[in-house]
């Protein structure tokens, strides 16, 4: 019998990154290799990025050919390459041109954005993905419905202490 995905619809990622952020703890990140292989984890950590006011938001520097795809509507994928070896990847949330994008930081054993990414093989041939459509990479509901804590966002002390204070990362 033919395991069917519960992929999560674009509704569910047009919503503000502060709804969808705690939302995303407990769904499934799958990626589906060349091979037919996959690799699939229980997301556990992630932090939220809320648009042009958010100092630090990437988006708060204006719109650029990095930034873009936050232009888009939710359900998208931002990726970019930090310390010139780490890829982080960020899910795209709410309308078209209101920049919001949340950090996928941790997955069941294997906490850091950057293992994240490693652990899966993403990099920039991500951006921009589709993950409602994709057949490379999704996100579905798992049914796990797991108590969300709230803590500070991690490495941002150039954004001052207003944004460095907000509780908008999630974990379980």
């Amino acid at each position: 019998m033919k395991e069917e995905k519960r992929l999560l619809s674009r509704a569910f990622f047009l919503r503000d990154v502060l709804e969808v952020a705690p939302d995303l703890i407990g769904k499934v990140l799958t990626v589906k290799y060349d091979n037919g292989s996959f690799n699939r984890s229980v997301i556990s950590e992630v932090e939220a990025y809320r648009g042009t006011e958010d100092k630090a938001c990437h988006a708060c520097r204006g719109r650029t050919a990095r930034t873009e795809i936050m232009y888009h509507e939710g359900g998208r994928l931002y990726i970019y390459l930090v310390y010139g070896i780490h890829w982080m990847m960020n899910v795209v949330t709410g309308p078209e041109n209101d920049p919001q994008a949340i950090l996928i930081r941790g997955v069941k054993s294997c906490y850091g954005p950057g293992r994240v990414t490693k652990m899966f093989g993403i990099d920039n041939s991500y951006y921009g993905e589709d993950l409602t459509i994709s057949e490379r990479i999704w996100i579905e509901d798992s049914g796990i419905v797991p108590s969300v804590k709230t803590g500070s966002r991690i490495g941002i002390d150039y954004a001052g202490e207003y944004w460095i204070t907000r509780p908008w990362r999630f974990f379980s």
